[in-house]
């Protein structure tokens, strides 16, 4: 329930576009969350404002999606860094580097504990320290496309793999880097 009540609040703090309650119910229950979660959702969905970005419906929507190397479109899926960014711009217009090290260079360094939803989170899964990013979802959870036979999901930062390989949080500022579009 926190995972689902992190990304309505980000949601409903960062309206772009107010998604109908009918479309993320639908979303929900494609992706097996309402099964998952029971009266769970129904709570989360009333505590915030029935406000919700693109940006919610996007990762919902893209739960599932099939790793790729290089990917970056929902059709041929995702890498780590093409995931990260066609959520960005697809659902608030704003273009980042290609590749997770880029996506960290361009973006505000923060503490761990000050993530707040939608912050980028990097790890170190291939002897690099930016070498993996996903998107802070809220309570420890993040969603990603982790590796070839896999497919985006969300995962908790707070299980050994991830915990070990943490390397950093990043906050994009919309306007103030020219380094995005």
């Amino acid at each position: 329930m926190r995972l689902i009540f992190g990304l309505l609040i980000w949601a409903s703090l960062n309206a772009v576009a107010a998604p109908t309650d009918d479309e993320l119910d639908r979303l929900a229950l494609e992706k097996g969350l309402v099964a998952q979660l029971g009266d769970q959702w129904n709570q989360a969905r009333q505590s915030v404002s029935g406000k919700a970005t693109d940006l919610l419906v996007q990762a919902m929507g893209l739960l599932g999606v099939p790793y790729r190397r290089g990917g970056a479109t929902e059709n041929s899926g995702f890498d780590c860094s093409g995931f990260v960014r066609h959520l960005y711009e697809k659902s608030v217009g704003l273009v980042l580097p290609r590749r997770a090290d880029e996506q960290a260079s361009v973006t505000e360094v923060i503490d761990r504990n000050e993530l707040k939803p939608g912050d980028l989170v990097f790890f170190n899964t291939m002897r690099r320290t930016f070498s993996h990013v996903g998107i802070y979802v809220g309570e420890g959870k993040f969603i990603h496309s982790p590796r070839s036979g896999s497919s985006v999901r969300v995962d908790d930062m707070r299980e050994a793999y991830w915990k070990k390989r943490f390397t950093g949080a990043r906050r994009v500022q919309e306007g103030e880097n020219e380094n995005l579009r």
